[in-house]
């Protein structure tokens, strides 16, 4: 089981996409707890930030049944990754790399021209690049 969410500057949600879940209610709830964290460790980053291309937070928090990773641009957008717990076979080096790959589909939706900065992603690229990666999880 895994959920994504790129969340705007402005911590609004830009694009949500999760596996089929017994109650969505409570991933949005925990992208949006993840938000408080995030903002913590990126004003933390900025007290003493030596390498400002380290874009990845890591491991935001573990709950009982999920991580919550996350990764912020440096536009200060935000993607958030919930992944089922129980699954040991993500490595901090894989998470990693699949929000790089996040990070380059969404730097191509942006590049689209009839694209309009902070209107939700509507890509079918993007989704199914997404779903892709939701598979690799799962």
């Amino acid at each position: 089981m895994a959920q994504i969410a790129v969340i705007a500057k402005e911590n609004y949600p830009l694009y949500i996409r999760s596996t089929p879940m017994e109650n969505e209610l409570k991933f949005h709830y925990m992208v949006h707890t993840s938000l408080d964290v995030v903002d913590e460790k990126i004003s933390a980053m900025g007290k003493a930030l030596v390498d400002q291309r380290e874009l990845y937070l890591g491991l935001l928090y573990p709950t009982e049944d999920y991580k919550v990773y996350g990764y912020v641009t440096n536009s200060k957008v935000k993607f958030v990754m919930v992944v089922d717990s129980s699954n040991t076979a993500l490595r901090d080096n894989e998470i990693r790399s699949m929000f790089r790959k996040l990070h380059n589909s969404y730097t191509d939706v942006m590049c689209n021209p009839f694209y309009n900065p902070g209107d939700r992603i509507q890509s079918r690229a993007f989704d199914n690049m997404v779903t892709s990666m939701m598979i690799q999880v799962c």
